[in-house]
């Protein structure tokens, strides 16, 4: 016997999830719809099958081909315009020799097809109809048989006044060939609307069947999850995929779960999927193959589906989450809220219940969505922010984004420039190294291959070997699975902020240079180049000196980058340093700052000269004073300044947000200081303008490089005879303090041209952000580049003064962004 599976339906009302794919392509149990429906006839030995399409026809066909891999075969029948049920089935007239079967591909449905089949034999119908009951039967046709079960009656959709029955049509017939000799080739014709009335008025056997079992038409959202509750619940009879690891939880091959996630079923998840520590899936829940769930995250009464992102601590309340979505830490998408595919919930972001976001959308950290979105995509406006381009590794930046990345740079440095390239010691670092490598290539210049290494090596290695910029790929000191990659001039500074928008501009056109294959350069391997790094480090310094003195250092770092260089630094200094190793250090540069009080405490007991904690690649350093003093920040900012000006290497530069205590350091050293934006880049242009004369460098390594300001920082004390507890004691107190406060994107200019037009009778500097002089301190309000925030910074002559100050400005910034004027 051979079947019609009727699947040209587009599915407008189960948009998004129908945006780009047929109604019959959406997943139900992680399979497309029609799986189930080609899985249903096979069981009752149908396997000769046609299959009607008109809405994105090939989706289907490149999905099934010749059906050989479901042990059917399948023909398909295209209709170039719609032509109604009836019609797209008469449009394979020439396959239907035979009594046949016409089911829809869009509904799920364990109905027994072959007793279907025997009552329309046994009857002599020329059409047999399967009716089921539902509760509500106002979205059905309704029909009404005899006794015999011959039908007597149709109605479609009714309202509450006309309904006469429960029993509805399920859209599946038995027919015989003759019924399509009823109407024309090629003319729109419905078997509900046309043909089954005219089969009645004419007083041919038509009959209906009412068969048990599950039956769901899947015709709007709520009966999409719906379907899923029942498949998981056991009301229909279908075949869950992988394996019931205990009653009711069903798991695909490869997956990892943790030890601390907690699954209660029923529930399905997909095959290589990753659950982390403390995840919950709550009940009637699926997961699509290769979905991440992070720490923390739960999941309740909804369907995720393939390639999803979930971030830690991420809350989803019976919502559809379409395919490759990726939803960051703390975001919450609520009951019959709907994601479309491929679209990026920010940190911090609530999806209100019923809400629906079609495909490729971004909604912005910390931002509520209370109204649907169907306008717009995901792409962002920039892709560098404070440092360069950051993002989740393997998720926000992948092999395919880093090489588009490097082709983009590459197109704009300009065919045959030498760009130099290395990553830090980490998996997913030397993985997206290789991708920018090739990007580059392809876009014509000579590559310098550093290997492994860390940034300040990098800005070396651009200035020693010549180059008109590098790329550094490291992982992010915020957390581990973030990477940042650093994009540098010729210079070794960061990027200027035009240079930013030309590659930003190439890689959002695709605009990229591609060479002949003839003319692709090899990269070159620098060998040696951490030695020669290092020996730059000390090539200025007193290393006699500080050989005799055998400084003794506590470090803290990490061994997988830093080692060779921590080693090799210490082997050309001739300072001793110890380890210190705390079982609550956890790899981030941030997190493990924990630890910094018991490790001054250690620094004192083991009578160390000091301590320092060096972050994975070298570019942020805290010290420790032999009395176990801590410094770091505006500390450490103001003793580097010290130093600077002692030595008298030239003007001070520095942050608008550095204390006033520098002015103080270099009026008493007849010195100079300059303030500048809080940017890396604008740090970097004003330490470089200095370069000639003033020793612009030796300020760009202490601030810029860990290890350089480290070894600086030793020399300075050996040749002065001093413990560095006495050279912070010449710094002068000062207290400082910050904090941030929410504030959404469209409102930051407006709370920063407030805050002016209010500030106008104090004194106020405007350099960046807006700095406002109080009679014993001052304030200043900077609009974050990355995060929907605005951050506060103050110095008091008190730390009252300065905490007063901070949340007195945090006060103004709230009321502002609330008000609606």
């Amino acid at each position: 016997m051979k079947a019609i599976i009727m699947a040209g339906g587009e599915g407008s009302r189960l948009r998004p999830l129908t945006c780009g794919r047929p109604k019959p392509m959406v997943p139900v149990l992680n399979r497309p719809v029609m799986s189930h429906i080609v899985e249903l006839l096979k069981e009752h030995d149908i396997t000769d099958i046609g299959v009607t399409l008109q809405y994105m026809p090939e989706a289907i066909r490149d999905y099934y081909a010749s059906g050989a891999d479901y042990g059917v075969n399948l023909r398909y029948f295209v209709e170039e315009t719609p032509l109604g049920t009836a019609g797209s089935v008469k449009n394979a007239a020439g396959f239907l020799d035979e009594t046949f079967l016409v089911i829809s591909g869009d509904a799920l449905t364990d109905l027994e097809l072959s007793r279907a089949v025997e009552y329309h034999k046994k009857q002599g119908a020329m059409a047999t109809l399967v009716l089921t009951r539902v509760d509500s039967p106002l979205e059905y046709g309704v029909v009404i048989t005899g006794k015999d079960g011959k039908i007597t009656q149709f109605l479609e959709k009714p309202g509450w006044s006309e309904v006469f029955s429960d029993t509805v049509n399920t859209g599946i017939y038995v027919l015989e060939p003759e019924v399509l000799e009823y109407f024309e080739t090629g003319k729109k014709f419905d078997f509900s609307k046309d043909l089954f009335p005219l089969l009645l008025k004419r007083q041919e056997p038509l009959f209906g069947l009412v068969l048990p079992g599950y039956w769901c038409d899947i015709g709007n959202l709520q009966q999409y999850l719906e379907a899923h509750h029942d498949a998981l619940t056991g009301k229909v009879k279908i075949k869950m995929p992988g394996t019931e690891i205990r009653p009711g939880v069903w798991v695909g091959d490869g997956t990892l779960i943790d030890p601390d996630a907690v699954i209660e079923g029923p529930a399905l998840i997909g095959a290589g999927c990753q659950l982390g520590a403390g995840v919950r899936v709550e009940p009637l829940t699926v997961l699509g193959d290769n979905c991440v769930l992070q720490e923390r995250s739960t999941i309740k009464r909804s369907v995720v589906w393939g390639n999803a992102y979930i971030g830690e601590n991420v809350a989803l309340r019976g919502a559809v989450i379409g395919s490759r979505v990726k939803l960051y830490s703390k975001a919450g998408v609520y009951e019959g809220a709907v994601v479309g595919d491929d679209s990026i919930i920010k940190e911090n972001s609530l999806l209100k219940p019923d809400v629906k976001l079609w495909p490729h959308k971004l909604v912005e950290t910390g931002a509520t969505v209370q109204k649907s979105l169907i306008w717009g995509t995901c792409t962002p406006k920039k892709y560098f922010g404070i440092e360069g381009v950051s993002g989740l590794a393997n998720v926000e930046i992948t092999p395919e984004f880093a090489a588009m990345l490097g082709a983009a740079f590459g197109s704009v440095s300009g065919r045959g420039a030498r760009l130099a390239v290395s990553c830090d010691n980490h998996t997913s670092s030397l993985m997206l190294k290789e991708a920018v490598v090739s990007g580059l290539q392809s876009s014509g210049p000579a590559v310098q291959d550093l290997g492994i290494g860390i940034t300040p090596m990098l800005r070396y290695a651009v200035r020693a070997l010549d180059c008109q910029g590098g790329v550094h790929i490291k992982i992010s000191p915020q957390e581990p699975g973030r990477v940042t990659m650093v994009f540098t001039d010729s210079r070794g500074a960061n990027l200027s902020r035009g240079m930013e928008r030309k590659v930003e501009n190439a890689l959002a056109r695709e605009d990229f240079a591609r060479v002949e294959a003839s003319r692709i350069i090899p990269p070159e391997q620098v060998p040696d180049l951490p030695r020669a790094y290092l020996a730059a480090i000390c090539s200025d310094l007193n290393i006699d000196m500080v050989r005799k003195t055998r400084f003794k250092l506590l470090l803290a770092y990490d061994p997988v980058n830093l080692e060779s260089f921590i080693s090799g630094l210490a082997g050309q200094m001739g300072f001793l340093h110890e380890v210190y190793k705390h079982e609550r250090a956890r790899g981030s540069w941030y997190a493990d700052q924990e630890i910094i009080p018991d490790m001054a405490r250690a620094v004192v007991a083991r009578g160390a000269g000091a301590g320092a904690v060096l972050d994975p690649n070298a570019d942020r350093l805290i010290l420790i004073d032999d009395q176990g003093q801590v410094i770091k920040d505006d500390l450490l900012v103001a003793l580097i300044s010290l130093i600077i000006l002692k030595e008298q290497k030239g003007p001070v530069v520095v942050p608008v947000t550095a204390p006033q205590a520098i002015e103080a350091l270099a009026e008493r050293y007849q010195g100079k200081v300059v303030r500048t934006k809080t940017a890396i880049q604008d740090l970097f242009d004003k330490m470089l303008a200095e370069e000639e004369d003033t020793g612009g460098v030796y300020q760009l390594l202490m601030h810029f490089d860990a290890l350089s300001a480290l070894a600086k920082i030793l020399d300075y004390l050996t040749r002065q005879q001093m413990v560095l507890s006495e050279l912070i004691a010449e710094v002068p107190n000062f207290f400082t303090y910050n904090r941030e406060v929410p504030v959404p994107w469209e409102t930051k200019g407006r709370v920063i041209r407030t805050l002016i037009q209010n500030s106008s009778n104090e004194r106020l500097e405007l350099l960046d952000g807006i700095k406002v002089f109080h009679p014993d301190g001052w304030a200043l309000v900077l609009p974050d580049p990355e995060k929907p925030v605005c951050r506060v910074f103050s110095e008091g002559s008190t730390m009252e003064i300065a905490e007063s100050l901070t949340d007195m400005y945090i006060k103004k910034i709230s009321a502002i962004a609330s008000s609606k004027n």
